[in-house]
């Protein structure tokens, strides 16, 4: 398709647009944050069956997948945000030492400004909008960037954002020179969802305005079986994890570690769920998407060198199609396990024990490759603590996959090269809002003890007073003390 892409001139002015929105107070009252998710809800309602096409035209994904990872997430992400939004705009009282009495303290979240959202090519419709709902909720102005690599979907997108018909929030469509341009104009926060390489340019754009910075990156994300895990179970929930989406997914599993006594049986169940999934014939199931493009399909085929195909290992060109395939035999070096995955294969190595996961885990980690995702799948309670315990990811999920991403109430975020920062729900209302700290003070009594001359009684109360714990801190103190017997 003749993908649309936004005049160099046009990006600037789209921008500056949407500074004078802001600057002007319109993004501020909770009314229009409001209105314009509910416009955006409507919109995405309205254009369902448009947004479903245009996520066929470019992966082939079923239709009931591509609702629910993207159009009801992004529904279900409104309505939690409009639920919320007047507590979360309310000012948090906080305690004032005694030094500073007579007066109150609270915690005002005022947006920042102008907020950007460079989204990527597996998500387009849920990784593009539900950033935006954030900024929005936030009382910011927004310009938001697809991703070209799904030229059906960004486009559709992009025609939804423009319908909402207000230049605080604004949508800049191409690929390298459009987002290069868009970096090139100052932002109050950029987040940003994608690979590391380009996080790094992304980071140093930034830098030139000081602008923080919100990344969702990626890696290798690991599960580890145990011998006592519901190996069934387990592998029913690895294997949804891994093939939807033909494992484009951020968070999928990337590889599995599972002990040896049950490797032989996790491998066979999840190859039965595979069947059950997706039949015989994953080819020719409606369910089951295909890889966005050939350059991706090209770097995936290479992997399928690595190891021994125990399932799978079909491909197709013409249709992008790679079978759901899972690898045994993998040596640490192998070329799949030196790269994310991102696509339908997926290595299983045989561990001795669960201690030696945690030790596989915590080497890649110092080498840098802390996960976005963790998975661990135990029945014994202190197996899965002693999993988190001795790991570092942006999240975990425990005897599950993914489901961890979908709920509101936790923080979904990387930490070291799987990201920084943290969005969804309250969370996200946070990265785009500045935390401003107000202290009152009545003017009916003006205490002299702070002001010159320093005497030597207004220097012992000023020192009594300033290191007495006030009330709440003593409390706090006490139940530390009862906690620590």
């Amino acid at each position: 398709m003749d993908y649309p892409v936004t005049p160099l001139a046009e990006i600037a002015t789209k921008v500056a647009a949407a500074r004078a929105a802001f600057a002007a107070g319109t993004t501020r009252p909770q009314a229009w944050r409001r209105e314009t998710l509910e416009r955006l809800r409507d919109l995405v309602t309205e254009r369902e069956e448009q947004l479903l096409d245009a996520l066929a035209a470019d992966f082939g994904k079923p239709r009931f997948e591509a609702w629910t990872t993207e159009l009801g997430y992004v529904t279900s992400d409104i309505n939690h945000t409009l639920a919320h939004l007047s507590a979360w705009m309310q000012p948090d009282r906080v305690s004032t030492p005694l030094a500073f009495k007579p007066g109150s303290s609270h915690i005002v979240a005022e947006p920042v400004g102008v907020a950007c959202v460079i989204s990527p090519w597996n998500y387009p419709v849920q990784l593009l909008l539900a950033p935006m709902v954030a900024a929005i909720a936030a009382g910011n102005a927004v310009v938001g960037k697809p991703s070209e690599l799904a030229p059906h979907s960004s486009a559709a997108v992009s025609s939804l954002i423009e319908a909402i018909g207000d230049p605080a929030v604004s949508v800049v469509q191409g690929g390298v020179a459009e987002t290069s341009e868009l970096l090139a104009q100052r932002f109050d926060h950029i987040l940003y969802t994608g690979n590391s390489r380009v996080a790094r340019i992304v980071m140093r754009a930034a830098a030139e305005n000081l602008t923080p910075v919100t990344l969702e990156l990626g890696g290798k994300s690991p599960a580890v079986v145990s011998r006592h895990a519901n190996v069934n179970v387990a592998a029913r929930r690895i294997a949804w994890g891994k093939f939807i989406n033909a494992g484009q997914t951020c968070i999928a599993p990337d590889y599995v570690l599972v002990e040896r006594p049950v490797h032989d049986e996790l491998v066979a169940a999840i190859g039965k769920h595979i069947s059950e999934f997706y039949g015989a014939d994953p080819q020719a199931s409606a369910d089951y998407t295909r890889i966005v493009n050939e350059p991706h399909f090209h770097r995936l085929e290479k992997l399928l060198d690595s190891g021994k195909v125990a399932i799978g290992g079909t491909t197709d060109v013409d249709t992008r199609y790679i079978a759901p395939t899972v690898l045994t035999g993998v040596a640490v070096d192998d070329p799949v396990m030196g790269e994310e995955v991102f696509g339908p294969i997926l290595p299983i190595i045989a561990v001795d024990s669960v201690a030696q996961a945690i030790e596989f885990i915590q080497q890649r980690a110092q080498d840098g490759d802390k996960p976005l995702a963790l998975y661990t799948f135990s029945d014994s309670d202190a197996e899965n603590e002693q999993v988190i315990a001795g790991t570092s990811s942006g999240g975990v999920c425990v005897n599950g996959t993914l489901l961890h991403f979908s709920n509101p109430n936790l923080p979904f975020g990387g930490i070291g090269e799987s990201g920084m920062g943290s969005y969804h729900g309250k969370f996200g209302f946070d990265t785009f809002s500045h935390r401003r700290g107000v202290h009152e003070r009545s003017t009916r009594i003006d205490p002299a003890m702070l002001y010159p001359p320093y005497t030597p009684k207004k220097q012992k109360m000023v020192r009594k007073g300033m290191t007495m714990l006030d009330p709440r801190d003593m409390g706090a103190k006490l139940r530390g003390a009862l906690r620590g017997k």
